[in-house]
């Protein structure tokens, strides 16, 4: 019955002289979002609006699924569009269409009519109205709810007529790319995937950076991170992964530094190192799944001693989520299962009994000064050695 979608934005639209861009953008994501999906499509803006015209048949179900994952629309309506024939023709088109989509009609209903064509001979109001009474005539099952309706049958007069039911909800946020590009620093945990998956809804695209250690850290949990990665891909496109092999950096910081700093030490040459990357690819910032004292490298003293080793800004979405706030969202994005398979990442082998929770930037600046013989020269090597995995939905 829908051949087109209509698609609604929010920030969009407060734009000004620049919405034209965003609308660009939201229009090529969501072409990209289509191509998986059985069918062929022609996005196009008119008046105002952005639909998506099936042009051949097509999997409805596949195509709703598709335009949930894309961020910037807010909300879309399958919309059945007709000719303007007069009143009476539309008031048949809607009691036809009403009668398709709904085969109990036991249920409570509103008219909301849009004239944004102001030659049409009946105001908003009046079309209300008119078509409210028709509605009732044809069906003496239905009855008027105008503020709790169950269906609210929705026409807008523009060249064409829009007649819809529903308008399904979309992600929210910007078009992937409007606002520039981040690395993530992504591993086999829940919070990292969540991170990206909200940095990603305010438009930033993304590249990730994830820290293998063989053989301590198996092929399996690799491969378990590639699996994050692509799901979040869905929302994001597709996202170039550099997997670095930290084994050699994590094995000489265990030798030479006190266990207590392990994970701070570590931590910073990661952000060293994802800063290489992210400069490589011209990133505007790293990304880490960090919560204020979630965990001891989370503690305002150790987030400040890891922020101290790059220059580029550092971005924590989950800054000031708990725990199960975090979750929720994995589980909502598709996330969760695969974070909670129990294939250990390199953080989490290497961890001291006692890890320092208030590090003193100047005594871990001290314990790195034994690490001055190797640690360039392994840095050096994991950055050449890295290997580069595009992974896509």
């Amino acid at each position: 019955m829908y051949q087109s979608f209509l698609i609604k934005y929010g920030e969009i639209g407060v734009k000004g002289k620049n919405r034209f861009i965003f609308e660009n953008m939201l229009m090529s994501q969501i072409t990209h979002a289509l191509k998986p999906v059985d069918g062929e499509f022609e996005v196009r803006k008119e008046q105002g609006r952005i639909y998506v015209q099936a042009v051949s048949e097509y999997d409805y179900e596949e195509t709703v699924e598709a335009l949930k994952r894309v961020f910037g629309i807010v909300g879309f309506c399958p919309v059945i569009q007709v000719e303007d024939e007069g009143f009476d023709k539309l008031s048949e088109d809607v009691i036809r269409y009403l009668d398709q989509a709904y085969s109990d009609k036991h249920f409570t209903f509103k008219v909301n009519a849009r004239r944004a064509r102001k030659n049409y001979p009946l105001d908003s109001m009046e079309i209300n109205a008119a078509l409210g009474e028709r509605i009732l005539e044809a069906f003496p099952e239905v009855s008027v709810n105008v503020h709790e309706p169950k269906v609210v049958v929705s026409v807008e007069i523009r060249s064409q007529i829009n007649i819809y039911f529903e308008e399904i909800q979309g992600p929210g946020g910007m078009p992937v790319g409007s606002n520039g590009k981040a690395m993530l620093l992504l591993s086999g945990g829940i919070d990292s995937p969540v991170a990206g998956y909200m940095i990603a809804k305010r438009g930033v695209s993304l590249e990730a950076t994830y820290f293998h250690a063989p053989p301590y850290t198996s092929e399996r949990a690799k491969q378990k991170v590639v699996d994050l990665a692509s799901i979040v891909a869905r929302y994001s496109g597709p996202i170039n992964l550099n997997v670095v092999n930290f084994t050699d950096i994590q094995l000489y910081i265990y030798e030479q530094c006190p266990h207590e700093e392990l994970t701070i030490i570590m931590r910073r040459y990661m952000m060293k190192i994802a800063e290489h990357f992210a400069e490589q690819s011209k990133c505007l910032g790293l990304i880490t799944g960090e919560s204020i004292g979630q965990v001891a490298s989370q503690t305002m003293q150790s987030l400040a001693a890891t922020n101290e080793a790059c220059s580029m800004p550092v971005y924590r979405p989950l800054i000031g989520f708990d725990k199960q706030e975090i979750v929720e969202v994995s589980e909502k994005i598709g996330t969760y299962e695969t974070s909670i398979q129990p294939f250990e990442d390199c953080c989490t082998i290497f961890v001291a009994k006692h890890p320092v929770t208030k590090p003193s930037l100047s005594v871990i600046k001290k314990s790195e000064t034994k690490l001055a013989e190797k640690i360039d020269e392994l840095v050096r090597e994991a950055i050449e050695t890295a290997e580069v995995i595009k992974v896509e939905a």
